[in-house]
This record gives C-alpha cells, sequence and structure tokens, in this order.
C-alpha cells in the first residue's frame, strides 16, 4: 500500500495550531526539508494546555462558530495518564527540578513540557503568534492533484481601536492541527432555551468558587464530569450529577458514599422555567445552575472545501485513516483527530506520514482505493452498533501500531501499553485517588520504563531532570 519515491520535493505548507499536534507536526514538517509557517490565535503554544483563565467573553455554552477562548482547562485539572506514556518518542517528558513532580502532575506542567519541546527543536521561530485564522479555500476548485494549492487568510489579533491586518498567502499544503477539546458538544433537553437560571458548559468552568452554597446539576458522567462534580461537592449546597447510564463504577461508588452533597441522577427529561430540573424517573430539583459536561465536537469554521469534508454528528469525512480526505491528499491534512489514544505517540506518526507524502518519499491508495477503505470502515461501525460520533474514538493499541507503519514509526513500547490499561482500571476502583496510588505493578513498569531507550536516547543532556518522579 506504501511505496517509495525517489524524488523529493519541498513544499510551503501551512499548520494551524502550535498545540500538540501542531508542534509536532511543525518538527517533522521541516525535519523532512519543507518551509513551515505555524498559525497560533493565542499568544503562546500549548493549545489546549494554555490555561486561559479570564473567560467572560465567552459565549457560556459555546455557541459561536469562532470562539474568543480555544481551552477549556480548568485550574485545578491534574493528568489523567501518568506521564511516563505521554512523551514524543524521542523527548521523554521527565521530571525536572522545581517543577511539579508528581507522575499525574497538574496541567501547567504539560504546558512546560511543550515550551521545552519547542525549545528544543527550536519552533517557535516557525509560529505566528496572536493570529487567528479566518478562512482557507483552494486555490483554484477546478483542479484537484498534485498541484493543488491553498488560499489561507488570518488576521492578526490586536488591541481595540486598531485597524485589523488580514494576511492572505498561498500554501501548497495545509495541516489542520486545532484539537478536539474547544468547541462545546451541547444536549437537546425539553426546555433549554428557555430556562432563565444560569446553564454554561464546561468548555468556560475554571474554578468552583461561583457556585458556592448553590444547586448544581451537573450533565454528563465522563471523566470531567465526575471530576468537576467532585471538586463542587466541596463548596456547592447540592451537586446532582446527571449521567445517560445507570451503570457506575467501583470508583464512583466510593466517591457517592464519601461525598453526602453529591448524588446520581437519571437523564434530565425536561428544564422548568421555575429553576425545576425533571429526570426521567420522575424525581426533580430546584437548581440555580446547569453545568454541562457534555464533551466537545469538531468544528472547522474556517475551513471551506465546498463540501468535501463536512462534519456529520462528530464525524468528520470522508478522513483516510482519519487523517485524509481523499480528493485532497496529501495537499490537506488533519491532525488530532482520533481520541482514545495516547495522543503525543500517535500525533507524530500522523506528523511523519503526513510530511513524507509531501515531500515525495510515500505515497497514497488511489482515491477508490482510499475510498473503499472508509466505507468499510463505516460499515464496521455500523454493524457494531456504535453511534456516529464514536467513529474517531480508537481504543486500540493495535489500529495505533499499524498506522505507525505508514510512516516505519516505532511500535508503542509494552511498558506504555500496560501503564496506560493499569490506569483506566485503578480509575474504575479509585476514582478520587488514583493520580496518587498504584500498585506494585506499576513501580516495576516505571523501572523497566526509566531503563529503556526511551528515558536513556537524551543522556548527559538531562542532567537536570531527575531520574524518576515523586509521590505527593
Amino acid at each position: 500500500m506504501v511505496s517509495e519515491k525517489p524524488a523529493v520535493q519541498s513544499k510551503h505548507v501551512c499548520v494551524i495550531g502550535a498545540g500538540p499536534s501542531g508542534l509536532v507536526a511543525a518538527r517533522e514538517l521541516r525535519k523532512e526539508g519543507h518551509s513551515v509557517v505555524v498559525l497560533e490565535q493565542s499568544h503562546d503554544i500549548g493549545g489546549q494546555w494554555l490555561y486561559e483563565p479570564n473567560v467572560e467573553g465567552e459565549d457560556p455554552l459555546g455557541r459561536d462558530p469562532f470562539l474568543k477562548v480555544h481551552s477549556s482547562m480548568y485550574e485545578s485539572l491534574r493528568l489523567l495518564s501518568p506521564r511516563e506514556i505521554m512523551g514524543y518518542s524521542d523527548f521523554p517528558f521527565l521530571v525536572k527540578k522545581d517543577r511539579d513532580t508528581r507522575r499525574f502532575p497538574g496541567h501547567r506542567e504539560l504546558l512546560l513540557y511543550l515550551q521545552d519541546f519547542a525549545e528544543w527543536f527550536g519552533l517557535r521561530e516557525l509560529i505566528r503568534f496572536n493570529t487567528r485564522v479566518e478562512h482557507v479555500a483552494m486555490a483554484d476548485y477546478s483542479e484537484f492533484g498534485t498541484d493543488l494549492r491553498w488560499v489561507v487568510k488570518s488576521k492578526e489579533i490586536i488591541t481595540k481601536g486598531d485597524d485589523e491586518k488580514m494576511v492572505e498567502e498561498v500554501f501548497d499544503a495545509v495541516v489542520v492541527a486545532t484539537g478536539h477539546y474547544a468547541h462545546p458538544r451541547m444536549p437537546s433537553i425539553k426546555g433549554m432555551a428557555t430556562w432563565k437560571r444560569k446553564q454554561f458548559h464546561s468548555h468556560v468552568y475554571r474554578v468552583p468558587e461561583p457556585f458556592r452554597d448553590e444547586v448544581v446539576v451537573v450533565v454528563g458522567n465522563s471523566y470531567s464530569g465526575q471530576d468537576i462534580s467532585m471538586e463542587l461537592a466541596g463548596v456547592a449546597r447540592e451537586v446532582h450529577l446527571s449521567s445517560k447510564s445507570p451503570d457506575i463504577t467501583e470508583g464512583l461508588s466510593k466517591v457517592l458514599d464519601k461525598h453526602r452533597n453529591l448524588c446520581l441522577r437519571p437523564q434530565i427529561d425536561s428544564l422548568n422555567e421555575d429553576g425545576t430540573v425533571s429526570f426521567l424517573d420522575g424525581s426533580f430539583v430546584i437548581a440555580d445552575t446547569i453545568l454541562y459536561c457534555t464533551g466537545y465536537s469538531y468544528a472547522f469554521p474556517f475551513l471551506d472545501t465546498k463540501g468535501i469534508v463536512v462534519v456529520d454528528d462528530d464525524r468528520v469525512g470522508p478522513l483516510y485513516e482519519h487523517t485524509f480526505p481523499p480528493s485532497l491528499a496529501p495537499s490537506l491534512s488533519f491532525i488530532g483527530i482520533p481520541r482514545k489514544i495516547i495522543g503525543f505517540p500517535f500525533f507524530e506518526s500522523q506528523a511523519k506520514w503526513i510530511a513524507q507524502l509531501l515531500s515525495g518519499k510515500r505515497t497514497l491508495p488511489t482515491w477508490n482505493e482510499m475510498m473503499q477503505s472508509i466505507k468499510d470502515f463505516y460499515n464496521s461501525i455500523d454493524g457494531a452498533g456504535l453511534p456516529k460520533h464514536n467513529t474517531h474514538d480508537i481504543a486500540n493499541f493495535e489500529y495505533c501500531e499499524k498506522y505507525g507503519d505508514n510512516a516505519e514509526f516505532p511500535h508503542l513500547e509494552e511498558w506504555r501499553k500496560v501503564l496506560c490499561l493499569s490506569t483506566v482500571k485503578n480509575i474504575a476502583v479509585n476514582l478520587e485517588t488514583f493520580r496518587d496510588s498504584w500498585d506494585e505493578g506499576d513501580e516495576k513498569l516505571l523501572q523497566e520504563a526509566f531503563q529503556s531507550p526511551h528515558f536513556t536516547q537524551l543522556g548527559s543532556q538531562v542532567l537536570t531532570f531527575q531520574s524518576q518522579p515523586e509521590r505527593c
């Protein structure tokens, strides 16, 4: 399916976004000999990991196509995954002195890791900060194939009162690396439009204090819904966690037993103008606030492909291997669409493949073959009874490794996979304490990890780092 080509081409490539996927895309593209421009709307790198405390100008339900705030990070957030498994293949997420040394550090520690990565590989010189992409379109819609080029219009975000500066440029290729945790995915609930009390999506949740002594209904029993509910239980009068499924983990059961003001509720039936929230089992509460922890949708408001690429119930498609629209590949690609993966290594494998395809070192299958592969994949989703919005939920190590073979990317180390699965199991049993307690099996795997090439490859260049993470 993948073949070598002798000729190597250098392309002028626009990368949209300077988060984890955009940074590694820039690194791999430049390594392959392409010229790279990264457009980033924020003042610094990091994407989601660049915490923004000020959300006053953002719509509380995220209904604006162009969001003012990209990050959905809340102040107390700590990583769900241990740091050992998260690093890029050639740049481990090491513990550094005078920083957050925990295995599951706070969000700022990952931002510092990304800043270290950008500094180490000299990526900042490629990035234009405070630059919002307004429009991306084909330079000539009538032509397809290797000569396809892209017009990118971007606007410098400047202070009020000054004239906005629009820049129009032409690129050989565009890599969309804007992430998938920014645009709120909202449910449809009877009475939402007329409910007069406060409604927020977790995209704008930062700290619990504004909810002190309130009755709060949290919609969505995902990790973020559970995490935020536990935090709110420390200040709110009552927290009602509304879940579609009646099944709960042992870990959540322990949390409910511990926090007497935290109650599990079924799905909401309706919202009433008097502040009553009615649930499907006939119970109800009078709430001050509803906080929607209902996840995020893929959104590319700047991208104009004349209907070739669409987002349908969170299915971005058609995309070959979650990356390339067959009619526009490889000049248009997406990094960071897949979910439920070990993100950084997978983003790196995507970046390598894209860079090598653009240089001509590798080729994609034919349009017919790619479209048939997509059709077969969609049929497998339907056959498994999975909803369309789960299209990009991978949760499969074998798929990730097979994907990496496209660019001869090394397979995930066994210790990395086992530590990932161990964490998932620990969360299910110890929801509130998993970040600070683990079993002896993890300790042995950590020793194996620290002695592996992944952690030893930089040698004397990491003398400022400690040898292994400390517990709290």
